[in-house]
């Protein structure tokens, strides 16, 4: 049985805090209420070490779920999502396959600011294109996602 990856705000803006993971499946339950991104970006006075000049990262890993594909997941990726995370503010740092887990991908995106970070999430969810994209390829999966601003002695900010 095919299940749906469901990238909307409601599953992207996870609960705030430094690591969080939720469960991306297709299926009738409405999906939580979105919670705001925690702060991170520039001028981040709560955490030590961080330059103010620091955009905001998200580090996310998916862990595709037994009877789903990875390489349908890597697919949909190469031809669809980062060209669309692009023309929704995002910017591609990079994106991973772990050498020992062959189920998982991790990738890396960077936003002005947490505000700048929701605002590209809606739009990429309510885009028409990725609305049948996921669509029309299913893939079920576990999302952890960190928040990350760049320290003070980063060579990326």
């Amino acid at each position: 049985m095919k299940h749906l990856l469901l990238l909307s705000l409601a599953a992207a803006a996870l609960p705030a805090g430094p690591s969080t993971a939720a469960a991306q499946t297709g299926g009738a339950a409405a999906p939580a209420a979105p919670r705001p991104t925690p702060p991170c970006g520039p001028n981040l006075t709560t955490v030590k070490n961080v330059d103010p000049r620091s955009r905001c990262f998200e580090m996310r890993t998916y862990t595709v779920r037994e009877g789903s594909s990875i390489d349908l997941l890597h697919s949909r990726f190469r031809q669809h999502t980062t060209r669309l995370f692009a023309k929704h503010g995002m910017t591609n740092i990079g994106y991973w396959q772990p050498v020992d887990r062959p189920n998982q991908l991790i990738y890396l995106l960077a936003y002005p600011d947490a505000a700048s970070r929701d605002k590209a999430w809606a739009a990429f969810s309510a885009d028409p294109e990725w609305v049948k994209v996921r669509t029309d390829t299913q893939v079920s999966v576990q999302v952890d996602s960190v928040f990350m601003s760049a320290t003070d002695y980063s060579s990326i900010k």
